[in-house]
């Protein structure tokens, strides 16, 4: 008997925790698309020809918005990206590394050839060269 009572009593523990989980993501939403609402209902209402104009820094625009950029900009960041991003995994390793062993090591290791790897890949196939 004191079990049921007991697993009823975390059941609803557990129902309380849920219904807050679900009331903060419900006001999330709400804080999020009512200013959103809030401005469609407020904006004015007037569209012309001087509002859809591309606005640049207040002069007169010039030439066709729309440019050709290289792609190589693009494999640029996105390689910084990548790198970026791969090396926010050694900061913790970094600050844990008297903590986690052999295994940690060995796999933090891995990690790093295969960073090392795939910038001399980039390297040799002539990506990080600026022409």
């Amino acid at each position: 008997m004191t079990s049921f009572i007991l697993l009823a009593a975390t059941s609803t523990e557990n129902l309380d925790n849920y219904f807050r989980v679900l009331v903060l993501a419900v006001v999330a939403v709400i804080f999020g698309c009512l200013p959103l609402v809030i401005a469609r209902l407020l904006r004015p209402k007037k569209l012309g020809e001087i509002k859809q104009a591309a606005f640049e820094c207040g002069l007169e625009s010039k030439g066709d918005p729309w440019v050709q950029f290289k792609i190589q900009y693009y494999v640029y960041a996105l390689a910084f990206v990548i790198f970026d991003v791969e090396v926010i995994f050694l900061y913790p390793w970094a600050v844990a590394f008297g903590d986690v062993g052999m295994g940690g090591f060995i796999a933090m290791a891995i990690f790093i050839f295969l960073l090392a790897e795939s910038l001399v890949y980039l390297w040799l196939k002539g990506i990080l060269s600026w022409k």
